[in-house]
């Protein structure tokens, strides 16, 4: 007969070693701070030895912690894993894929056709959120739109984004000089993308241009990046656009760029956690988002 803690005690302990906070792994656990801290109290003193050092705002494993953590999270991991495959043998394989509402509509959705001609045994799940979301409970990978920095995550970069006028031919866009009178279709970013030197402003691509409008930030404004997209296609101004966002049209002759400079922005990166790297639904889609982005 195995001698061992109860198994919400080793939870608890794996979620507070792994995050380094009692209140992070309350969160993931969905107890109060207070349970973890008794179940890990108590585990402690069944053990005999102290896990943790408690600090201000979060806690540090000791050597006995140490020497305790990765079997712990080894043996939740397998049982994690065990469990998932037994419930897949019983329903329908499903791979779950996050990515920005503008990017799951206008280069996802498009392609889920090919997933599933691909892999008729599995079901493509697409995850449309402007929202983090948790890649170790609610999604087996994510394709994001940003720096490249996602502590804790593994990621593997994909391409980078780049912006320019676009409109629909029939404004017979001839010259730099005729965005002067042209409509500016301006996307608000949020506050935080909007202050990064990278965000894809009229007024930055202007300054770049060398062009002076008498109001830069006049026009159409839209607080939905899909929506600035469609009044473009519809001919109802210049848009600074995403040229990933609006390949097909550009490639159909639909929109036009009529200048070639574009400023750089943004990274699309596949990214996923490393508890979830060898799920099959992971692997699945890592192979299959390489295969259509990458390069």
């Amino acid at each position: 007969m195995r001698k061992l803690p109860p198994l919400g005690a080793l939870r608890a302990f794996e979620a507070a070693a792994r995050r380094a906070s009692f209140k992070h792994a309350a969160d993931e656990l969905h107890v109060t701070p207070t349970a973890i801290s008794h179940q890990i109290r108590a585990l402690e003193e069944s053990l005999g030895v102290r896990l943790f050092e408690r600090q201000t705002r979060k806690v540090r494993l000791t050597a006995a912690g140490h020497q305790l953590f990765p079997a712990v999270r080894d043996g939740l991991d397998g049982m994690e894993r065990a469990v998932q495959a037994v419930q897949r043998s019983g329903r329908p394989q499903v791979a779950t894929l996050t990515s920005t509402v503008a990017f799951m509509a206008r280069r996802l959705a498009p392609l889920a056709g090919r997933f599933r001609a691909a892999h008729p045994d599995w079901t493509l799940r697409l995850d449309a959120s402007d929202q983090i979301v948790d890649l170790d409970h609610d999604a087996d990978a994510a394709i994001r739109y940003g720096s490249g920095s996602y502590p804790g995550l593994l990621v593997e970069s994909l391409f980078r984004d780049r912006f320019a006028p676009v409109c629909s031919p029939a404004l017979k866009l001839a010259s730099m000089q005729d965005l002067k009178h042209a409509t500016l279709i301006h996307f608000e970013w949020g506050a935080a993308a909007r202050d990064d030197p990278r965000a894809p402003v009229w007024h930055r691509w202007l300054a770049q241009a060398g062009v002076e409008v008498a109001d830069p930030q006049a026009g159409l404004r839209f607080t939905d990046e899909i929506h600035a997209v469609q009044a473009t296609i519809a001919g109802q101004g210049v848009g600074l656009l995403s040229l990933t966002l609006v390949a097909e049209e550009l490639a159909s002759g639909a929109l036009v760029q009529p200048f070639d400079l574009a400023l750089e922005s943004f990274r699309y990166d596949l990214v996923y956690s490393e508890r979830a790297a060898e799920r099959p639904a992971t692997r699945l889609l890592r192979d299959w988002v390489r295969g259509v982005f990458a390069g």
